[in-house]
């Protein structure tokens, strides 16, 4: 799509600065070109982690995240475009949920690709297995002649799926509370040593030095 914004607004821009503004042609060519260009970069799509700086270990870690997002990617999409096919309301909720889930997890990945091992089940097996059960449900409902026993069975292995999903975003949100422990004794410790220990709060019971003469 970046490529086709840019061919066309280097294709409008030319006659417009050549005969409406009276440009040289060849001045009208290079600014329409670089016009052009501008928005092919504006519009490219943008890598997952391009802003990060890593290097070593983590530099690897990184370029992996970055290849299972990019073939997790397409199977979101499949996801979400499944869910119009699904005329079953309870099934197409459970779908839209696993392509927002995924999308979550994806979110949790790209905010720190270092945690990728946590979802990399998730993002190699279920995510597959999910886009290709929610497409053949579809199919089996419009089918000449409905197979309930399949029909049925894909249904029970979506509602599973979507446990899966939400165990699997539960462990990225649970690795942000680890953290988020693990700063605040850090905190904690730093502030007491440079201010001393907080003084007791009213109504606390009297520990040793804090009973009253």
């Amino acid at each position: 799509m970046n490529w086709i914004a840019g061919g066309a607004a280097a294709a409008v821009l030319l006659p417009v600065l050549a005969i409406g503004a009276g440009m040289p042609f060849w001045v009208a060519c290079i600014v329409s070109v670089a016009a052009g260009g501008g928005l092919v970069s504006a519009f490219a799509p943008r890598k997952p982690f391009e802003g990060l700086d890593a290097s070593g270990a983590a530099r690897g870690k990184i370029e992996f995240a970055r290849e299972l997002l990019t073939e997790a990617e397409p199977l979101a999409v499949r996801l979400e475009v499944a869910v119009s096919s699904i005329g079953t309301p309870k099934v197409a909720d459970r779908v839209r949920h696993l392509a927002r889930v995924s999308r979550e997890i994806f979110a949790g990945v790209e905010d720190d690709p270092l945690r990728v091992d946590l979802v990399r089940r998730f993002l190699t097996y279920y995510l597959p297995r999910a886009a290709e059960l929610a497409e053949a449900y579809a199919l089996l409902e419009k089918g000449g002649v409905r197979d309930m026993a399949r029909i049925t069975a894909t249904g029970e292995l979506i509602d599973r799926l979507d446990t899966a999903f939400t165990h699997y975003a539960r462990n990225l949100q649970g690795a942000d509370l680890g953290n988020l422990d693990i700063e605040l004794k850090l905190l904690r410790s730093s502030l007491d040593e440079d201010l001393g220990p907080p003084p007791p709060q009213l109504g606390a019971p009297a520990g040793p030095g804090n009973e009253r003469a």
